[in-house]
């Protein structure tokens, strides 16, 4: 055994410590590429990341996913809209919308309703005036009864699409880096799982203000019905007559 004195142990853990514990260490076989580069795609897919597992809390992310609509279990298959803009109600619609047009209506050309399970928060909060006002009008436009089922606050964990989707793309994506719009539309798309999961990922390029009001008229004349368990969480838009 050689010996080591305590100063010597002491100087080697001081080194470990401010120069090695507590950083990253990139690895990458972009070897054009350089620092900032590398540092910058690896800072773009942590922070996309963080904003699925965040699932809608609010937060802008300009280039990555921010509301995503499964199919049934049958079908398995998912769509993700990728927005460069912000997070709003109207964004939310708009891929539900999209959702339902390129991929359900020719699944499901019989439909008379449509069930919506999501999170209780954010631009989707139970507590929103346009997210109801905006469903509303997808109401009326694909002629749908639109039943929504928020799941009760910090139960987000229940969302079976994190487990069915997220996880998947995530996985699919992991060591990539983020450098585009393009390159997350494609690796979203791309992915796919023994059991037949298939995901059609676009780009939402319409822009999204904030801070919308909603009046009280606009809130009266929504046909809404509320159920009669826990009604805040748990209601039904009709599609309203047309006039003329």
């Amino acid at each position: 055994m050689r010996p080591c004195s305590l100063s010597r142990v002491d100087d080697a853990l001081h080194r470990l410590w401010t120069e090695r514990f507590g950083r990253t260490t990139l690895v990458t076989n972009r070897l054009d590429w350089s620092a900032a580069q590398v540092a910058t795609a690896y800072n773009g897919q942590q922070h996309a990341e963080r904003v699925f597992r965040g699932l809608k809390g609010g937060d802008w992310l300009g280039w990555g996913p921010l509301h995503h609509w499964t199919d049934s279990k049958t079908a398995n298959a998912g769509w993700v809209s990728v927005g460069v803009d912000h997070d709003t109600a109207e964004f939310a619609v708009e891929t539900l919308r999209r959702w339902w047009r390129e991929m359900e209506r020719v699944v499901y050309p019989g439909a008379e309703r449509l069930l919506v399970t999501l999170d209780g928060g954010g631009s989707i909060s139970s507590r929103s005036r346009l997210w109801k006002l905006e469903l509303q009008g997808l109401a009326d436009e694909s002629g749908l009864r639109v039943s929504v089922c928020h799941f009760p606050p910090a139960t987000s964990k229940w969302n079976k699409i994190e487990h069915r989707m997220f996880s998947y793309i995530t996985q699919n994506w992991r060591g990539r880096p983020l450098v585009s719009r393009e390159v997350v539309v494609n690796l979203i798309g791309a992915v796919t799982t023994k059991g037949g999961l298939t995901i059609r990922s676009e780009l939402d390029e319409n822009r999204y203000a904030t801070g919308k009001k909603v009046t009280d008229e606009q809130m009266q004349s929504l046909s809404i019905r509320r159920d009669s368990f826990h009604g805040e969480w748990n209601y039904t838009l009709s599609p309203r007559p047309h006039n003329g």
